[in-house]
């Protein structure tokens, strides 16, 4: 598995996020939220990644964010097994983590997911 992000890999559109929180199961980790959803169909497994602005007003740290968790999660892809889990992941403190902090989250997210998906 290679170490990208494509466009396939967004989990984007109004059924797809609508089935998602339907019909996921959430859990947390210090600091952030996630809902997942095993078998949406797809040939990838498929993220959203929101930050909300209740937490953070300006765009600029938002975006920050944003980019760390997208990071994070394309270098450590390969821990979630392949095809078909549509994930969502929400930062849930007004704390600005820092990069380590946020891999060592998003690594302990897709650890629990894979676990619970291969039962």
């Amino acid at each position: 598995m290679d170490n990208t992000f494509r466009k396939k890999e967004r989990l984007c559109g109004q059924t797809g996020i609508a089935r998602l929180l339907a019909q996921g199961r959430h859990g947390a980790v210090p600091g952030m939220k996630y809902c997942y959803a095993p078998g949406s169909g797809a040939e990838v497994n498929r993220i959203l990644i929101s930050v909300p602005k209740k937490l953070f007003r300006r765009a600029v740290k938002r975006n920050l964010l944003k980019r760390r968790i997208r990071e994070a999660y394309r270098t450590r892809k390969a821990l979630l097994p392949g095809g078909g889990t549509d994930l969502m992941f929400v930062y849930a403190t007004k704390e600005l983590l820092s990069y380590s902090e946020i891999c060592d989250r998003v690594e302990e997210i897709l650890r629990a997911v894979a676990g619970r998906t291969a039962s």
